[in-house]
């Protein structure tokens, strides 16, 4: 049976709430909910059900064992939905194509709470997304929320409108997204629209850490608050590797470093980046020479309109950072 009275979809997309559904699927849909809050002939979530609206699955990891790979299936969410991360095999995201997206806003969001130091959702497929989701650290110190684990190629991997939460300041996440050393395998991240509240001093914390080579990625209209003082890059991680046809744009980003010479915000010692780096504003407190991304040389990486205080002070407001020229 058809999902909606509107088989030939919408021409300008379209939004529920506010929030833009992006995927034009042809798949199957399914549902998932565990909430008590149950809508009028709507049954408890339960793994044996049909997986429908009046009829869904209690978990997203049974859900994953029902879509069928490159199909275009989507794995809707209810409002109220909660799950828990305690180790690396509950819940995986290993089959390729497929878009889960939570439904709700504020703490009716779809959350998962990490329970464990080595609790993570392996992403080990192409082409999957995740929109609208909340992601809470109830742990110290947990490696990571998604990690391309082993040799897989992960490739257009993508988080959208989803929020990562530290419980507090010994309770928190060290990383969002843990890349492998699998040349070329994060081909096409995209970590949009995001929000990182990361209250973690117990241990140093980069949102994104790439191990590869990496193309294509995007991390854009993100906000992000870091609030450990350390050398370590705030968003991104990518170590001696090369970022081709990188955007990074329209972030918001803070992080009371008072000294950083590798980056605050970026850091890398590859040689090699294309791309460009535009409208971002990011605070910091490095008073030496307010870097938040090191020098790039031998690649055509470019900077636009990118705003961060060079002071030190905590009462300026940014300039332009690299300068004008």
């Amino acid at each position: 049976m058809p999902i909606s009275n509107f088989p030939q979809g919408f021409a300008s997309g379209l939004s529920v709430r506010g929030m833009p559904l992006l995927q034009m699927q042809p798949g199957e849909v399914f549902w998932v909910g565990n909430s008590t809050v149950l809508r009028p002939q709507q049954r408890a979530g339960a793994n044996g059900n049909r997986g429908t609206f009046l009829d869904p699955f209690a978990t997203l990891a049974y859900a994953l064992t029902q879509v069928v790979a490159s199909r275009g299936d989507i794995i809707f969410v209810m409002p109220g939905h909660t799950e828990t991360i305690a180790d690396a095999t509950t819940l995986a995201m290993s089959v390729a194509g497929v878009a889960v997206i939570g439904l709700g806003m504020g703490s009716l969001r779809p959350t998962f709470t990490f329970t464990a130091a080595t609790g993570n959702i392996p992403v080990t497929a192409a082409n999957v997304s995740i929109q609208n989701c909340l992601f809470v650290a109830n742990f110290a110190a947990i490696t990571s929320v998604f990690t391309a684990t082993g040799t897989s190629t992960p490739k257009d991997f993508a988080l959208d409108n989803c929020e990562f939460r530290d419980t507090s300041s010994i309770l928190n996440f060290i990383s969002v997204f843990t890349g492998n050393a699998t040349a070329n395998s994060c081909d096409g991240l995209s970590v949009t629209n995001c929000r990182f509240s990361s209250l973690g001093t117990t241990a140093a914390t980069t949102a994104i850490k790439i191990s590869s080579a990496t193309s294509r990625a995007r991390i854009t209209d993100n906000f992000g608050c870091w609030a450990i003082l350390n050398d370590t890059a705030a968003m991104l991680a990518a170590g001696a590797n090369n970022m081709k046809d990188f955007e990074f744009a329209r972030n918001h980003l803070e992080r009371p470093n008072t000294s950083s010479t590798g980056g605050s915000f970026i850091s890398t010692s590859g040689t090699a980046w294309t791309g460009h780096a535009y409208e971002n504003y990011m605070y910091q407190l490095d008073a030496s020479a307010g870097i938040w991304i090191p020098t790039l040389t031998g690649g055509a990486f470019g900077f636009t309109n990118n705003y961060s205080p060079i002071t030190g002070a905590v009462d300026k407001s940014a300039l332009i950072n690299p300068a004008a020229v």
